[in-house]
């Protein structure tokens, strides 16, 4: 898991190889005037996810892994509050793995939690159970961009 801000992405770029061209995605689209919904970048291998509006209260919040995607979660207006847990660590998920929504769900509850200003972004790896939008009714503006563990050529 990595919580960092937009100026220092560069740092990134060796992780994998979309990621340079993720970084730049959010560093020279205008996202503020972006449509919400999905918008392809690179087909399938890298896509954004453009999300407006309030969270979820901290009683509701689902603990999420990814098998075939990282995610890179942005915050482009607003606060949003994240928890984290190992996905070593987890129970056995209440909503098992589906491949088509390429998640699963876990019962366990954490106590990582951390506020992700606008302007900063979080990297979620596929052994990071991750909690987002735990914001209760505060407004949010963010995208999710999915990188491909394994890209297509």
């Amino acid at each position: 898991m990595v919580l960092d801000k937009l100026a220092n992405a560069s740092r990134y770029y060796t992780l994998h190889p979309l990621f340079e061209q993720a970084f730049a995605y959010l560093r020279d689209t205008d996202l503020a005037a972006v449509a919400t919904g999905v918008h392809e970048i690179e087909g399938r291998n890298l896509f954004a996810i453009i999300s407006d509006g309030p969270g979820f209260s901290e009683e509701a919040y689902k603990l999420e892994v990814h098998r075939k995607y990282i995610d890179i979660q942005y915050i482009i207006s607003g606060t949003d509050r994240m928890g984290w847990k190992d996905l070593a660590h987890c129970a056995a998920p209440n909503d098992p793995y589906q491949d088509e929504r390429d998640a699963a769900f876990f019962p366990d509850r954490t106590n990582s939690w951390f506020e992700v200003p606008a302007g900063s972004f979080t990297i979620f790896f596929p052994d990071d159970a991750h909690a987002a939008m735990v914001t209760g009714e505060r407004l949010v503006r963010k995208v999710v961009l999915k990188i491909s563990v394994s890209p297509k050529v």
